[in-house]
C-alpha cells in the first residue's frame, strides 16, 4: 500500500489505541494516530507492536493506517508511520490532529499530509500545553534532556 487517506483517530498513548482496536471501534479507512509515544512523551519511544498485532489480527492491516511519535520493529505491516517528529510532547504538528481530521499518506510522494488548514492548526495550538505522563524523577529528567528522533532520541550533554 503506497497511498492511503482516511479519516484520525486519535490516541494519547497505546493502551488507549488498543482497547478501541480490540473492542472493534475502529473502521475500515480509519488513521489510527498516536501520539505522546516518543522520545519525550513516553518517555522513551516505545514500540508499537501490541497495536499493529491487533489491527493484522483483526484482518484490518490493508483497511487501516497507523500514524505514531513511537516506534516500529521489523515486525510492522501495512501502512504504518513512526517516528513522527516532532513528537507530540514537543509540540510538533501530531499534537494537534483531531478525531476526524483528513490525512493522507503518499509512500511515493513521500509525504503525510494532515487536510486541515494553517489557520484552524494556528487556533489549535493557542493555549496548548502537552500531556505529562505520571513519571518518577529519572524518567522526567530522561524526558526533559532527550533530543528528537530524528536526531537519534539521544541525551546530550556537551552543554550542561
Amino acid at each position: 500500500m503506497y497511498y492511503f487517506k482516511g479519516k484520525a483517530r486519535v490516541f494519547n498513548s497505546m493502551e488507549e489505541a488498543d482497547a478501541a482496536v480490540s473492542s472493534g471501534s475502529i473502521e475500515k479507512g480509519t488513521v489510527i494516530v498516536i501520539r505522546y509515544e516518543g522520545p519525550k512523551g513516553g518517555p522513551g519511544m516505545r514500540e508499537m507492536l501490541s497495536t499493529t498485532s491487533l489491527i493484522m489480527g483483526r484482518g484490518m492491516d490493508e483497511d487501516c493506517a497507523l500514524v505514531t511519535d513511537g516506534r516500529f520493529s521489523g515486525a510492522t505491516h501495512g501502512p504504518c508511520i513512526g517516528h513522527v517528529s516532532p513528537e507530540a510532547a514537543s509540540g510538533g504538528p501530531i499534537a494537534f490532529v483531531e478525531d476526524g481530521d483528513e490525512i493522507e499518506i503518499d509512500i511515493h510522494n513521500r509525504t503525510l499530509t494532515v487536510n486541515v488548514s494553517e489557520e484552524e492548526l494556528s487556533r489549535r495550538r493557542e493555549g496548548w500545553t502537552p500531556l505529562k505522563k505520571p513519571r518518577k524523577p529519572a524518567l522526567a529528567k530522561y524526558a526533559y534532556l532527550v533530543s528528537s528522533a530524528d536526531t537519534g532520541a539521544v541525551i546530550d550533554v556537551s552543554d550542561l
